[in-house]
């Protein structure tokens, strides 16, 4: 392609911009969110649940636990006294037992139960 005769796609958008099609666009001007943080393994998944606002209701039980299991600490962040945190924690603890016990649909849990003094410990160093 040479550089005095755009072709295609590069005509479009040259066209488009001297119209103003890309003036006043939402977030012009913003940064791209999530810059700044690193990737997980499945960023595409992450995405496509958050713009088709698929909630954990949609994952199979063993993701859902191990998502759980990862919110946990924001979880027990708004509790207020260690007697609601550990039953958190049982709570919890009980649905990752059954798991672990019974067949489960989706993936095998990679992880085991929480330890609830370890859980107590850490809300207590967040405080």
């Amino acid at each position: 392609m040479s550089d005095r005769q755009p072709r295609g796609i590069d005509r479009a958008i040259q066209e488009a911009e001297a119209r103003g099609d890309f003036t006043d666009l939402p977030g012009a001007g913003k940064p791209l969110p999530g810059i700044g943080a690193p990737l997980h393994d499945d960023w595409w998944l992450r995405q496509q649940a958050t713009r088709e606002h698929i909630g954990l209701d949609a994952l199979p039980p063993a993701l859902r636990l191990a998502k759980e299991r990862e919110d946990l600490p924001a979880r027990l962040d708004a509790l207020a006294d260690e007697a609601a945190v550990r039953a958190a924690v049982e709570e919890l603890n009980v649905r990752i037992r059954k798991a672990l016990i019974g067949p489960v649909d989706g993936p095998p849990l990679r992880f085991g139960l929480i330890d609830a003094d370890e859980a107590v410990a850490a809300w207590r160093s967040r405080r």
